[in-house]
Formats: structure tokens, sequence, C-alpha cells
């Protein structure tokens, strides 16, 4: 995807999961990032314009072994590719955002004697990462950057890709309450490493479905709105010289 700090807007959710006789966890979640709806909402800027790695789930709880402390020179050979793929988005020169996801998630994925290791299971969620392709699934679904989609479509463009249903996740833009940003899709994946539905958005519930379906999802490039309200901006204060209120509504980024 040809973007710059791109930004995504939508209104969902997406999942992911895994089993084996050894592990408690019945799932595992291949969590994507949005780096600049992210970056929106943290306060960070990132000129990335490809869905990241947030991390690798499994549904068992949290922190399973506070003694097992992470330690990246057991990663070595797999941190160029982390810093790419697996970035941390506030303190990019850190290794705390990795720490943190060891600890809070890959303690307990390392139940699974296919992950009982560091450089196991931060490989195998690179793998994973890789294998999946995100960005590429989605543009080849003309999904990308700067426009509107409605949920069904982004929903629809990942399940005729990859077989199965994600859980998508927005937030909510500040300028505009008719729309939300896309910021997070988790891909599932059962104990064998095979895709799998993930479990259903339970917002989903509370909506007919012709009307889900028809929920707008806005995704947005940072570089491509800032052109953008600078011109609306503009025609706003000419308009406003000529007496006029009216303020136009232009088309949406991604």
């Amino acid at each position: 995807m040809n973007l710059s700090s791109p930004l995504l807007f939508c209104l969902a959710a997406v999942f992911f999961s895994a089993a084996s006789p050894h592990q408690i966890w019945n799932k595992l979640t291949l969590t994507h990032h949005w780096p600049t709806t992210f970056c929106s909402m943290e306060h960070c800027h990132a000129k990335i314009s490809y869905w990241t790695l947030h991390g690798l789930w499994p549904d068992n709880g949290n922190e399973c072994n506070s003694s097992w402390h992470f330690n990246s020179s057991q990663i070595e050979d797999l941190l160029p590719d982390m810093e790419k793929s697996w970035p941390d988005l506030i303190k990019p020169s850190s290794s705390s955002f990795w720490k943190y996801e060891w600890q809070k998630h890959g303690t307990c994925a390392a139940e699974a004697e296919s992950l009982n290791s560091q450089h196991k299971y931060f490989s195998k969620a690179l793998e994973l990462y890789h294998k999946l392709d995100l960005s590429s699934a989605l543009n080849k679904f003309n999904i990308i950057p700067s426009d509107y989609y409605k949920f069904s479509q982004i929903e629809g463009a990942i399940q005729s890709f990859y077989g199965v249903t994600p859980k998508i996740q927005c937030a909510h833009s500040s300028k505009n309450t008719q729309v939300q940003n896309l910021g997070q899709i988790e891909i599932c994946f059962d104990s064998e490493f095979t895709l799998l539905d993930c479990e259903k958005n339970p917002n989903k519930e509370k909506f007919p479905e012709e009307v889900w379906n028809n929920l707008l999802v806005k995704t947005t490039s940072g570089f491509k709105d800032q052109l953008q309200n600078a011109a609306i901006k503009l025609v706003s204060m000419l308009r406003a010289a000529l007496n006029s209120t009216a303020v136009p509504n232009g088309k949406g980024a991604f």
C-alpha cells in the first residue's frame, strides 16, 4: 500500500484462537495495528503505511509466569524484522513493548510446546504476520487509506481472502461522530495454527443485520487528511467572508 501515515475509520471488531493437549488456552489471536489510528489516540507520530503487529494473544489469561523475564538476547536474530513489523509506536528505540507482550501474553502462550520459548513465541508471531500479509489482502479489495467503506465491505474482504471471520476494532473520530477510525484487526487460529472464525463482535447482536452491514467505515491517510482539512478550512473561510454559513462536506480519508 502506498500510503503516508495512514489512518483507518470504522465501526466493528475481530478475534483469534488455539488449543492442544498441554495448554490451557483454546485459541490464539494475531492482532494488527493501524499505526495512524493508534497514534491519534496515544499522541505518537508514526510514518508507517502498513499494518503492524500488536501481539499474539492466547485466551487463557495474562501474566502466567511472572518469573520468566524477557531477554532480548534470546531473539537477537529476530530484531531487524521486529523493528519493522512489530514496532513500538510510542518508544521506537525501546524494547519495552515486546517485554510487555511477552510477560502478559507470551508466558501464557508458552504453555504450548510449539511456543515454549521466547524465540518460538516471537518467531511464530512474525511468521503468521507475514503469511497473512493483511495490508496486501485489503489492498487487493481496493480497501486503502483515505476513503469511506461500509463495515460489511471490510469484513467481507477478509472473509473472502482468508475464508474466516475476523474481529475488527475501531476508535471514535473526534471530528466526525458518524464514522469511526479503523484501528485494529484480529485474525484467529487454532492450536495447529490453522485459521478459524473469531468470536462475534458483541455489539453486532444489538443491530439488525441490514443496519450493521451498512455501518460506515473510514480509513485515513494522515497526509491526505491534512490536505483535505486545510482545503475545507480554506473554503469555509472564503464562504464565511461571503456571509455564507454553508460548510462543504468532503469525502473522507482512510
